[in-house]
């Protein structure tokens, strides 16, 4: 016989035969298999070419237990929202972890991101193209054809982040709007606020034209006056220094 959703957890936490409080756990596990689903269908719009469903399944359910084990019900959360953030995390985490970027890609990004980093510790501001050009002994072509291959892997959507934040569907609830998700939102947003006003003006003109007017690079190329390529380009760097400020 199932136990109700408002006794089970404190039914968990006192129960003290190994046993007993294994079958109650397994029971919320099949209870709340439901929310590994969800979020792994979500995510796996992201990942479909880098991984397998059931996989993205396993890892959420290693994240659904890490959840239970580790959720005080005392506290009046929602258990869905809670659990919903570490089986997110636990799927991020483990795709993360194993390092699915070419080993090629991988390499020129470090080559570029160390060169840069070098040269705004040296030049006090961001390096220009013809100064990567000449630190790294490459053409201007090259250091463009750089910036293009690495762009697909270091260009990470802040929004998606963002509306996975605020937007996890659970049916039956109203997750979007609780009082946690809510909070968890605010404070990015406030982090990403915080790390967009260091960029430069540009910068700021081109991820507001593309995130948030959702222009096409050839619409701000034509405003900005500069080409497509660097629009890219721009994005791509912004994108890589946004993410090192919210990490």
């Amino acid at each position: 016989m199932q136990i109700e959703s408002a006794d089970i957890w404190k039914l968990y936490a006192e129960e003290k035969n190994p046993d007993k409080k294994r079958k109650i756990k397994e029971e919320i596990i099949t209870k709340y298999v439901s929310l590994v689903k969800i979020v792994s269908g979500k995510l796996f719009n992201y990942y479909a070419q880098k991984i397998e469903y059931d996989d993205l399944m396993g890892y959420g359910i290693i994240g659904l237990i890490d959840a239970i084990d580790k959720f005080d019900y005392s506290k009046n959360i929602k258990f869905e929202t809670y659990a919903s953030i570490r089986i997110r995390g636990a799927i991020i985490d483990e795709i993360r972890s194993q390092d699915w970027v070419p080993r090629g890609i991988r390499k020129k990004m470090k080559t570029l991101n160390t060169a840069m980093e070098e040269l705004e510790n040296k030049l006090g501001r961001e390096a220009t193209r013809h100064e990567l050009s000449e630190h790294l002994g490459i053409s201007l072509k090259e250091v463009d054809e750089l910036f293009d291959e690495t762009a697909t892997f270091n260009i990470v959507s802040i929004e998606d982040e963002l509306s996975e934040n605020v937007k996890i569907q659970i049916p039956d609830t109203k997750v979007e709007n609780s009082p946690e998700q809510q909070l968890i939102y605010t404070d990015t947003v406030n982090d990403l606020a915080k790390a967009i006003d260091t960029l430069k003006e540009k910068e700021k003109i081109i991820i507001n034209l593309y995130y948030y007017e959702n222009l096409t690079y050839k619409e701000i190329s034509e405003i900005i006056g500069i080409s497509e390529s660097r629009i890219s380009q721009i994005i791509s760097a912004c994108l890589t220094k946004l993410r090192k400020l919210m990490s």
